[in-house]
């Protein structure tokens, strides 16, 4: 078998890309989202600066198609070793009054966060525990927000989600902590500066946005962390975020 790599499901334009960059400049990496115009420049990128990555469509709420999306991760880069894996699934956001929810909509908020992690995690820890001897602690991490250590009005799908994602996470850590594996929620608590926030708090000044890159730099410090000093919860926040 080759090298261990890297897997990111949950790509797109902003955060999940600039992780999985950041990771394809030491790793293979597998880029997983719906569509392929998720993750086509972002592969395009790891591979013009010499490293090497595949995309992968999957849906993380279905079993099939993320074990099929990491069973194929595994046959190209013929590898037996995962050195990270990065759930950064930001689920369905529905804002609306909980009497006009319907079943449909509320469940919605935890297919992505709640079943989503629970299959990403069943299908890459088997490849995690067999990484333990590589130069840094195999890596689960989980990109969480404010919804998960609070429930605002109106957002109680997403809220349900992301409580449910920052709980599973916990369990995980605290059940696979002894056994080498570095297990961590991220609290993003603000917007993200990506094409799609653009025009968002354009007054707020410079400062008020989250750089994708410096999300995607505190991610790699938490793989590097040593066994002795693993750091189950971080939150990140502009400077002027209020909180």
């Amino acid at each position: 078998m080759s090298s261990p790599f890297a897997i990111v499901a949950g790509v797109g334009p902003g955060t999940g890309a600039t992780v999985a960059r950041k990771f394809g400049a030491a790793y293979p990496v597998a880029l997983l989202a719906r569509t392929p115009a998720n993750y086509e420049d972002a592969v395009k990128d790891i591979k013009a600066a010499g490293g090497k990555a595949i995309g992968l469509s999957a849906d993380v709420t279905d079993a099939k198609s993320v074990k099929d999306a990491v069973t194929e991760a595994q046959k190209q880069f013929g590898a037996d070793k995962c050195a990270a894996a990065v759930f950064n699934v930001g689920g369905k956001f529905i804002k609306k009054p909980f009497l006009e929810l319907n079943q449909e909509e509320f469940e919605s908020g935890w297919e992505g966060n709640g079943r989503g992690a629970f299959l990403f995690s069943q299908a890459v820890l088997p490849l995690l525990l067999n990484s333990t001897d590589l130069q840094y602690p195999p890596t689960l991490i989980f990109t969480g927000a404010t919804a998960a250590m609070k429930g605002s009005a109106l957002c109680s799908s997403f809220s349900t989600g992301k409580f449910a994602l920052r709980s599973l996470s916990q369990s995980l850590a605290r059940e696979f902590g002894p056994k080498g594996i570095h297990v961590s929620h991220v609290n993003v608590d603000g917007v993200i500066d990506i094409p799609k926030t653009k025009e968002w708090m354009k007054d707020a000044g410079p400062d008020s946005k989250i750089k994708p890159e410096a999300i995607a730099d505190a991610y790699w410090f938490l793989h590097t962390q040593p066994r002795s000093c693993f750091t189950q919860e971080i939150d990140i926040r502009p400077c002027v975020e209020k909180w």
